[in-house]
């Protein structure tokens, strides 16, 4: 037996018409959501990943931000000074001076490699978002703009209150109080001798 087809609905001529403009009218009295970009800035998350800032007084040329990079858009340079010794009859010693830090946006892929494997917190996510330039050239930014980005990375978020608190303020707060009990020996000592001593029995 052949199987019976279902029945085909007859349409309307113009529904299809009649069903987008009820969706146009629909849309129409709604309030737009639109936020009229530059006039309006967008609210961006805490954590987003805009530009990356440099402090540069952490940096030192370890050259390992460069190595772990996978597109190898950082660029340093540097040079070698020798440091005289802290000490007499110490020895002098060499440290590396950072001259150059660029970073090329035009191949950068946002990952976030160069910031996980700092070691001396040097790299940091700014939200700076604003950076477009006419010249692909012109998306290599050297350590000076990386600099300003730097003050416009937002705070890191607080602690917990029931939470430990970080071994590097522990070692800190316990260094400041020895060097205060140290300071605060001192001048008791100081004071105790710069006291007259009352004279003995028996001098005139």
């Amino acid at each position: 037996m052949a199987e019976s087809l279902p029945p085909t609905r007859s349409r309307v001529p113009g529904s299809g018409l009649a069903k987008g403009l009820a969706v146009t009218l629909r849309a129409m009295t709604k309030r737009a959501h639109t936020a009229q970009y530059p006039d309006a800035q967008p609210e961006l998350p805490p954590r987003s990943r805009g530009v990356i800032g440099l402090f540069e007084e952490n940096c030192t040329v370890c050259m390992l931000c460069a190595r772990e990079c996978p597109d190898w858009c950082i660029y340093i340079d540097s040079h070698k000074e020798t440091v005289p010794p802290a000490a007499p009859g110490g020895r002098e010693r060499s440290r590396n001076v950072l001259d150059r830090f660029a970073i090329d946006f035009a191949l950068c892929m946002y990952c976030g490699i160069c910031i996980e494997v700092c070691p001396f917190d040097a790299l940091f996510w700014s939200p700076e978002f604003e950076y477009a330039e006419t010249d692909i050239h012109e998306l290599t930014h050297e350590r000076d703009k990386l600099r300003e980005w730097m003050w416009t990375v937002p705070a890191p978020p607080a602690l917990d209150s029931s939470a430990e608190e970080p071994k590097e303020l522990t070692a800190a707060r316990k260094t400041a109080d020895k060097l205060a009990a140290e300071q605060a020996a001192q001048a008791d000592e100081q004071a105790a001798q710069a006291e007259p001593t009352a004279p003995q029995e028996g001098e005139a």
